[in-house]
């Protein structure tokens, strides 16, 4: 996938995220709007896994389950979904270890709780893309 469709993708990710925030405001649960944002995704004719399980393998040992990624669209971009005041800089740090773990190039943080989604999102890039 080179930059141009990535770019393309979150662009279509971002537009969904706005349209679930506006309708359903900035004071819900995550698990709100992560149900929303995969039937929006989805609506629009991507392909969403939700609570996607990754497992880890750390020298001879094998973790199953090791972290549950919030979405996945495409199978190439990864969704890390806060509905929290701030945003601490641990959030982005975990978002590149599950793109490293993952081999994915691209995640998206996404806060909802802030008054204008466009200032609760980060993009998370792993290696170039």
């Amino acid at each position: 996938m080179n930059e141009e469709a990535y770019n393309q993708l979150s662009s279509m990710i971002i537009h969904s995220a706005i349209e679930v925030h506006k309708a359903l405001g900035h004071g819900l649960l995550e698990s709100v709007y992560e149900k929303a944002l995969v039937y929006e995704l989805k609506e629009n004719g991507l392909y969403v896994q939700q609570q996607v399980p990754v497992n880890i393998k750390y020298k001879e040992l094998y973790i199953e389950n090791g972290y549950f990624a919030d979405i996945i669209v495409e199978e190439k971009i990864i969704l890390e979904l806060k509905a929290v005041e701030n945003v601490i800089p641990l959030y982005k740090t975990q978002l590149l270890s599950y793109l490293k773990l993952t081999n994915l190039k691209l995640g998206l943080l996404i806060n909802f709780h802030e008054e204008r989604l466009i200032k609760g999102l980060t993009r998370v890039i792993n290696g170039y893309l």
